[in-house]
C-alpha cells in the first residue's frame, strides 16, 4: 500500500473507472476529479456517482480508501476547440491525419488542474486513462507527453507528483482483463452497465459491451475489446 494519497481523472467511462480500481488497490486514500469542459457527451458525468457507489460497494477495503469527489468547469476548453466532442459536427478525420475527436490541450489541462488540486489536497499521485495502444493518434496520449508534463509540474509546483498511466501499454481487451482482475465479474459489469464510452453522448441501447450509439469509433474499439476479452476468458472446448 502506497501513502501520499492518489487523485484520480474519473470522467465515467471504462478506462476512468478500470483506473479508479486500480488506484483503490494501492493507494490509502483516493480521490476523483471530473471535467465539464462542453463535452457533447456530457452524460457521462452524470454516471460517476453510480459509479463510485457502485465500486465502493465492491470490497471495504475500497470503500474506506474512496474520498471526496471534485468537478471543475473548464467550459472555456469547450469554446475554444472545434472538434466532434465540443461540436454537433459529424466525426470525421482530418487532413493531418488526426480523428477531428481531438481536442487539442485537453490532456495537458486535466493534469495541470489536477497537479493543482492534488498539490491543495496533499495528494502525491495522479493517476490518468492515457493509453498508446488505443488512443488514435492523439498526441497528448502519448507516453513521451506524459514524462515531460510530470517534469514540468514537479518543477512549476516543486512538488514530487507522480503521474501513473496504468492503461499506457495495453488494449481494450487487456483493458476489460484488468478490471477482471481487480474486482471480478462484479467490476466488469458495473462497467458495462453503468459507466459511459459514447463520444455521441448516447445511451441507446443495452449492448453486451454497454450503452452507446454503437457505431463512433469510442463505442466500436470498447465493442472489439469486450469481444475480444470475453472470447480469451471462454476455456476451449475438448471438442
Amino acid at each position: 500500500m502506497s501513502a501520499g494519497g492518489a487523485l484520480v481523472l474519473f470522467s465515467g467511462g471504462q478506462d476512468s473507472t478500470t483506473c479508479l480500481a486500480w488506484a483503490l488497490e494501492r493507494f490509502d486514500r483516493v480521490e476523483t476529479l471530473g471535467f465539464d469542459y462542453g463535452q457533447r457527451h456530457r452524460i457521462e458525468l452524470e454516471c460517476r456517482d453510480t459509479l463510485r457507489t457502485g465500486i465502493a460497494a465492491l470490497k471495504p477495503e475500497w470503500a474506506a480508501r474512496l474520498g471526496d469527489d471534485h468537478t471543475l468547469a473548464l467550459d472555456a476548453l469547450g469554446r475554444v476547440s472545434e472538434t466532434a466532442l465540443t461540436r454537433d459536427t459529424a466525426i470525421a478525420f482530418e487532413a493531418g491525419g488526426l480523428p477531428n475527436t481531438f481536442v487539442p490541450g485537453r490532456n495537458i489541462l486535466f493534469l495541470t488542474f489536477a497537479a493543482a488540486l492534488a498539490y491543495r489536497r496533499s495528494l502525491t499521485h495522479i493517476v490518468g486513462g492515457m493509453c498508446e495502444t488505443d488512443y488514435s493518434g492523439y498526441p497528448d496520449c502519448r507516453d513521451d507527453t506524459i514524462k515531460a508534463l510530470q517534469v514540468a509540474l514537479n518543477l512549476g509546483m516543486d512538488r514530487r507528483f507522480v503521474l501513473h498511466t496504468p492503461l499506457m501499454w495495453i488494449d481494450k481487451a487487456e483493458t476489460w482483463a484488468l478490471a477482471n482482475d481487480l474486482g471480478g465479474q462484479a467490476l466488469v459489469d458495473l462497467i458495462v452497465e453503468d459507466s459511459h464510452t459514447c463520444y455521441l453522448g448516447t445511451r441507446g441501447m443495452r449492448h453486451a459491451w454497454g450503452h452507446g450509439c454503437g457505431q463512433c469509433p469510442a463505442c466500436d474499439l470498447r465493442a472489439r475489446g469486450f469481444s475480444k476479452f470475453t472470447a480469451e476468458a471462454v476455456p476451449p472446448s475438448d471438442a
